[in-house]
């Protein structure tokens, strides 16, 4: 793995290329990122460097969670994350991370939970087809039989039935660079990734 960096989905849009084509593109602010805590072989049995991410001074953070703060001289951050690389001399406590590791063109993960549906039928969360609307039919969206009688005598396990759709955490892979904006800490992404306005999302190089 390679050292990310978390972010939010502000929103989606679309751009034109110099040739006309248009692409759908979606919006991300990259927060504060600094790093708290170095891992090494030695002292922890593998190499990792831990982020500590989105900033919220009127948080309340645990006593526990200061003091691990203050040794790498940083504060107020809410979540922490460890990313594993391969070398941890470049890095130093309390580094900034910003946009200045990616570039335009460059491929990259994304990861974050999806937007959730709440409770969903079948036809919704399956792709099922609906029954017939017209000769007296009553069975419209209903799940209809979902197994034998006596034989098995249950139902078997990974039935397709109605339940929570969305909500989970969803990966995009190769997701292009179209624009960065350093000094606003703007990165334009092709296509769309997880998740609903303002959640937040890891951004990370392959």
């Amino acid at each position: 793995m390679s050292l990310g960096l978390f972010g939010k989905k502000l929103g989606m849009t679309q751009i034109f290329n110099p040739e006309g084509t248009i692409f759908p593109v979606t919006l991300l602010r990259a927060t504060s990122c600094q790093i708290s805590q170095i891992k090494t072989v030695q002292s922890d049995g593998y190499n990792a460097v831990q982020i500590a991410y989105y900033k919220d001074k009127s948080h309340k953070l645990t006593k526990s969670k200061l003091g691990h703060l203050k040794k790498a001289g940083i504060e107020s951050y809410r979540h922490l994350h460890e990313f594993k690389v391969e070398d941890v001399s470049k890095y130093k406590l309390g580094q900034q991370i910003t946009l200045d590791s990616f570039q335009v063109g460059q491929k990259i993960k994304v990861i974050g939970n999806s937007i959730g549906k709440g409770f969903t039928g079948n036809q919704k969360r399956h792709n099922f087809s609906r029954g017939p609307m017209t000769h007296g039919s009553k069975n419209h969206r209903l799940p209809g039989s979902i197994g034998a009688g006596s034989t098995p005598g249950r139902v078997y396990p990974g039935k397709k039935m109605s339940g929570q759709l969305g909500g989970k955490k969803v990966t995009i892979k190769n997701s292009e660079i179209l624009f960065i904006n350093v000094e606003e800490n703007i990165l334009v992404l092709k296509g769309s990734v997880p998740g609903k306005k303002n959640s937040t999302l890891k951004i990370q190089p392959y």
